[in-house]
């Protein structure tokens, strides 16, 4: 059963008077045990390197777009490997002015020692947004100082370095990188030359209109013909009425006729030509004439009234039409012929657009390559004069730098507790000691030493409560023993106050 946290006190105060020598003795011990450590604690100096982060340059808003300044992310972490590097603790282990002339001469295990000393020794804190530090600790406050101010230096050195030496890959590199797409881009430059010097067909918008004007041709043509060849047929039917012969006489019929047939001709001729053809001039002068012939014959009385026989002639409006059905059927083998050559021409151009469809693909994709390389290309030659510039800004020292804000300082005190310190927490701690243990024994005793207790055991109440009753005698026994613990834990007290205050003094 757990003693009641209100009882608590009591029964401690209880068992340390009841067991006075035992918590006399407990206190003298944790004292001096503790202002001992106190002697042997080892004191530690420190001393550090203040390092401004300067990323707020007046070239920074100036080369903007044009240049990428080195950045650092997560400062502290990228400080604390650069320093952890086996090159800079290298040089820190063997510098002569912090561990001697011999340090040079460190080999193996002696130097994979004190590089691990280095390191264990060494922080890196964050100061605000645009400080850090870089500290050591050490035994000897020479080489904390040293030790500090060399790390210093060596990560203010490596760091240019470092910047300088990443700012010339990039540019190497991104130079690398665009000669390579140069000879890319003259390789596809010169495969997409002999792909149209070896395939002329051209591309396919042009053998679409060139189709389409081939079968516009050959529609017309068709048309043509097929309007040729119904003119034929009705020049044919009416050669078929005209009478191949004319019998040569002056009666007023034969005028008439021979009007008529010119009046024919000129109607044939009008639907065809205009009126100013040279043809149909002459047809309108000959009808005149006939005309002119005819009212003379009539005046003169020389008119036969009954037609005589006469010289035979070639009836010229037959010969007139026969030329013409001969013209036409002419005209009909020239478009047939045109129709022939554009029916040939557009299975040529069938052919030749299958080539163009073959061809498109490997097109496409050269045309693709071209212009994908192109883009690379000339994102890469900006970015080629950005990282010129960027090394030009690292090398001059422009951009991001760092810069020691505050120099290491030779420390005049040990860090951490002090002897003072240690001789305070040893007589606390010894006058706390014996209450502690008291609170730990009173927490595992299975005594019941309260009513609550009991009553919480068995789920009774107690009915009465006998008192402790002591003797006279026991009384003045106790009185004795707490009259002889005091004056002894007055003497350790005395005697702890000497030892502290000599060591203060410097007498030991």
């Amino acid at each position: 059963m757990a003693l009641p946290l209100s009882q608590l006190p009591s029964e401690m105060i209880r068992e340390v008077r009841s067991r006075k020598w035992l918590a006399f003795l407990l206190f003298a011990i944790i004292s001096f045990a503790v202002l001992g450590a106190g002697f042997v604690w080892p004191y530690k100096y420190h001393s550090q390197v203040v390092i401004f982060v300067d990323d707020r340059n007046i070239i920074r808003p100036l080369m903007e777009g044009s240049a990428v300044t080195t950045e650092i992310s997560e400062r502290t972490s990228v400080v604390r490997e650069m320093l952890w590097s086996r090159d800079v603790m290298s040089k820190v282990a063997r510098d002569e002015e912090i561990f001697g002339q011999n340090a040079r001469e460190l080999r193996n295990e002696a130097l994979e020692r004190r590089v691990d000393m280095l390191r264990s020794n060494m922080n890196v804190r964050p100061r605000g947004d645009s400080y850090f530090s870089i500290g050591y600790t050490s035994e000897s406050p020479m080489k904390a100082f040293r030790i500090a101010q060399r790390l210093g230096q060596l990560f203010i050195s490596e760091n240019s370095a470092s910047k300088r030496k990443e700012s010339r890959n990039a540019y190497d590199f991104i130079d690398k990188q665009v000669k390579n797409y140069e000879a890319i881009l003259a390789e596809v430059e010169q495969k997409l030359k002999k792909f149209l010097s070896e395939n002329v067909d051209g591309t396919e918008g042009e053998a679409n209109a060139r189709m389409a004007k081939l079968r516009r041709d050959l529609e017309l043509a068709q048309l043509e013909r097929s309007e040729l060849v119904a003119r034929a047929d009705s020049l044919e039917s009416e050669l078929q009425k005209v009478e191949p012969m004319l019998s040569q006489g002056r009666t007023a019929d034969a005028y008439s006729r021979r009007i008529r047939e010119k009046e024919i001709q000129l109607d044939d001729l009008r639907l065809r030509y205009h009126d100013t053809y040279p043809d149909i001039i002459a047809l309108k002068e000959q009808i005149a004439e006939l005309k002119r012939q005819r009212s003379r014959a009539a005046q003169s009385g020389t008119l036969d009234q009954i037609p005589t026989e006469g010289d035979q002639l070639v009836n010229p409006l037959y010969q007139d039409i026969s030329s013409e059905v001969a013209k036409t059927r002419a005209d009909i083998r020239t478009q047939e012929s045109r129709i022939n050559s554009l029916q040939s021409l557009i299975a040529e151009q069938e052919k030749r657009m299958e080539r163009i469809q073959e061809n498109k693909a490997q097109y496409s994709e050269l045309t693709r390559d071209m212009e994908v390389n192109e883009q690379i290309y000339n994102d890469l030659l900006k970015r080629r004069e950005k990282a010129r510039v960027s090394m030009h800004l690292d090398i001059e020292g422009q951009g991001l730098n760092f810069r020691i804000n505050e120099t290491a300082q030779y420390p005049r005190k040990p860090s951490g507790p002090q002897f003072h310190l240690f001789a305070s927490a040893g007589l606390i701690l010894g006058a706390l000691a014996p209450f502690g243990l008291a609170a730990g024994v009173l927490q595992i005793d299975p005594r019941v030493r309260a009513r609550k207790q009991l009553e919480d055991g068995i789920g009774l109440p107690v009915l009465a409560e006998i008192p402790q009753v002591r003797t006279p005698f026991e009384k003045r026994t106790d009185r004795w023993l707490t009259i002889s613990v005091s004056v002894c834990a007055v003497l350790v007290v005395a005697a702890y106050g000497v030892v502290v205050g000599a060591a203060l003094m410097g007498v030991i």
